[in-house]
């Protein structure tokens, strides 16, 4: 039998593949602290947010999962989202492994984990390629996600 907290993992990424953020908003707990390498450190509703600003934002888009695990405190899995990059026009492939922590059948802790130079490359073609690497870089795309996301959630 499948632990629960792997049922609510396969809800999240199933609703992800519908592009349903609200749902995906529902597996979290209000309390939720996020982070991956583009989105540091969101919490509770910043976190629901930006995966609504995604989804909304997704142009041809498509997601795969797969390696659930979980347990009654902590599960993982990958997953893989194509789409296009829409300030660019650029296909982007990211490979993902998710980590999660659960409390009373929330995920209270999410920590995506992707190649943030791989990402820059794609999404941003040569600039990517050249100096995606780069700390200042990241540092600036790190900053174009956040104020994308507060222009987002203060619009809502």
């Amino acid at each position: 039998m499948t632990h629960p907290n792997a049922e609510l993992i396969k809800r999240f990424y199933q609703a992800f593949q519908q592009r349903d953020a609200d749902a995906m908003a529902a597996c979290y707990s209000e309390d939720v602290r996020f982070s991956d390498p583009l989105f540091e450190d969101l919490r509770g509703s910043e976190a629901a947010d930006m995966w609504r600003m995604l989804t909304a934002r997704a142009q041809d888009f498509s997601l795969t999962f797969g390696n659930v695990q979980a347990d009654e405190r902590q599960g993982s899995a990958q997953w893989v989202a194509t789409y296009l990059f829409s300030q660019t026009g650029k296909t982007v492939i990211n490979r993902v492994d998710a980590h999660f922590v659960f409390r009373d059948g929330k995920i209270v802790e999410h920590h995506d984990h992707f190649d943030l130079w791989r990402w820059a490359r794609q999404a941003l073609g040569m600039k990517g390629l050249l100096l995606g690497w780069a700390p200042p870089v990241q540092s600036a795309i790190r900053r174009q996600a956040a104020k994308g996301l507060a222009q987002f959630s203060a619009a809502r």
